[in-house]
């Protein structure tokens, strides 16, 4: 069920993608980064569907994220790629608005939206969402606001080819898309945690079962009650604390636990 679910959401996510791309990116010629967006500059100065491109020119990416990001990954972002690329082959490319800024808001926010959940559920729509996942492997740094950064080469491209002021339209998509994508996706938050517990042994051996994190344990005493109990401490990532939560909760539903937001880590810590 796993496995229906993660693929229900691709589907979904590519859909909406792609979507987005016809009805208001494309239809104002306003593009979008990257791969995708020189995929979206070839389509429209060739005869060849901007989908297909889209399919072409990732080829090379994916066998980069195949060696560094793992099998399970590249498999769900052809399929998402496969699906955006569908979609936007078979559905018309429909105007929504004469507005080309409203459709470079709206369209940069549904894009990042979908692109957002496609990451979320360990996926990508190929081009440099792959590089900047790459990246991130090593360092830290918002998906977002990166790959942003290495869409920006797709502004000058599209300055070039069409015009400045579809450059500047474009350059408002890509950021928009890049700020939403940092408010779904949120594996690169680091929380501290720190859980003061009766039943350290226990609640020690199911975090590391589920989490695959190492736990410092200290030794703690009440300054109202003098009561001995354990302190547990560690680092996770924003996508492990609803595990945690419930994990604390069935384990010991007393425990006092704290919560906070890390600014960096440095050191042996698996991402």
């Amino acid at each position: 069920m796993n496995y229906v679910y993660k693929y229900a959401v691709l589907f979904v996510f590519s859909i909406i993608l792609g979507l987005a791309f016809n009805m208001f990116l494309l239809p104002h010629e306003v593009l979008t980064g990257g791969v995708t967006g020189l995929a979206m500059v070839f389509g429209l100065l060739s005869p060849i569907n901007p989908g297909i491109w889209l399919v072409v020119l990732n080829i090379p990416i994916l066998i980069i994220g195949w060696m560094k990001l793992g099998k399970e990954f590249i498999w769900n972002s052809i399929f998402s790629v496969f699906i955006t690329s569908m979609t936007m082959q078979y559905t018309p490319i429909f105007q929504l608005t004469d507005d080309a800024l409203l459709s470079a808001v709206f369209g940069g926010v549904i894009a990042g939206i979908a692109v957002g959940f496609i990451i979320r559920f360990y996926g990508s729509t190929g081009g440099f969402d792959v590089i900047g996942l790459v990246l991130t492997l090593k360092k830290d740094i918002p998906l977002g606001g990166l790959i942003f950064s290495l869409n920006s080469v797709v502004v000058f491209i599209s300055g070039f080819v069409f015009s400045w002021d579809q450059a500047l339209y474009t350059m408002a998509s890509i950021y928009i898309t890049g700020i939403v994508i940092d408010r779904v996706h949120t594996r690169h938050i680091k929380l501290n945690l720190m859980v003061i517990t009766n039943r350290g042994e226990e609640l020690k051996s199911e975090l590391i079962k589920n989490l695959i994190r190492g736990i410092t344990v200290m030794d703690g005493q009440g300054g109202y009650s003098n009561t001995e109990r354990k302190v547990l401490y560690t680092v996770i990532s924003r996508y492990e604390l609803a595990i945690v939560k419930s994990l604390i909760k069935s384990v010991d539903p007393k425990a006092f636990v704290s919560i906070s937001e890390t600014v960096e880590v440095i050191g042996n810590f698996r991402r």
